[in-house]
């Protein structure tokens, strides 16, 4: 399941095979044992047109909250390169070889971080997280001494920008996990096909039934949208794209 949520256009293909498919046993399975059946024919159709409206409010909930998460992504990525770009300038209130230190580990740090967003194969991540983990080791090193040795506001406000930057970089690690729960998509499919055997049933009588082809892709086209905006590191078109980061990149340099 999490192959074709990482893979919107293949959750596409996917989705409208079966989707389709379900159309198809509507007509042969519900035609051939209720359709005779004027009553039973009538409270299907209504059936139909609730589960319709159940799965446009679903659809329309899930795209809400990828749209949600998408917005999220962007935000942490703007704050953390402002709290990067505030921490670089804050390192010239420490003593002058300190001082180059940091600014040379926050360019490096910065290029890890657009690293993390830049990239899209999984197996990469492992090591893009070990050197960031070391990089903000190496930042908040040369730290504590000087705080201690100098108890005054502006260790204190250089401590506390380091503590922002790292925050920061959490916060945006968690939005990139928090996905729409497995559980919804689950949910949407189970009522998709449901609408689409209902669809199968109730046009059974028109010639050529292209229309059995019209919901089950509108349904994929809408589970698409919806896997792409999502999916971070999916194989779609839509992807949060670090430009705050790199324009930072270019200032430092």
């Amino acid at each position: 399941m999490h192959i074709l949520l990482d893979h919107p256009f293949l959750l596409l293909v996917f989705s409208f095979g079966t989707l389709y498919l379900c159309a198809q046993m509507g007509v042969k399975f519900l035609g051939s044992h209720v359709y005779h059946v004027h009553e039973a024919r009538q409270e299907l159709t209504t059936v139909l047109t609730a589960s319709l409206t159940l799965l446009g409010l679903i659809i329309g909930f899930s795209f809400s909250m990828a749209i949600n998460r998408y917005d999220l992504r962007n935000q942490f990525e703007e704050s953390e390169a402002n709290a990067i770009h505030t921490e670089y300038l804050r390192a010239d209130l420490l003593p002058a070889p300190l001082a180059a230190r940091q600014r040379q580990l926050l360019k490096t740090y910065l290029a890890l971080r657009i690293a993390f967003f830049n990239t899209y194969d999984p197996e990469r991540l492992p090591a893009i997280d070990e050197q960031t983990a070391q990089a903000q080791a190496q930042l908040w090193a040369g730290l504590p001494a000087v705080a201690a040795a100098k108890p005054d506001p502006i260790s204190a406000l250089v401590v506390s920008g380091m503590n922002q930057v790292f925050d920061f970089q959490g916060s945006t690690r968690s939005a990139w996990e928090n996905r729409i729960p497995l559980a919804a998509w689950v949910l949407m499919g189970l009522i998709a096909m449901l609408c689409n055997g209902l669809l199968g049933f109730s046009a059974r009588h028109l010639k050529g039934r292209v229309v059995f082809l019209v919901l089950p892709l509108l349904v994929s086209v809408a589970f698409l949208l919806i896997a792409d905006i999502d999916s971070p590191r999916g194989g779609g078109l839509i992807h949060v794209v670090p430009q705050n980061l790199q324009s930072l990149l270019k200032v430092l340099h």
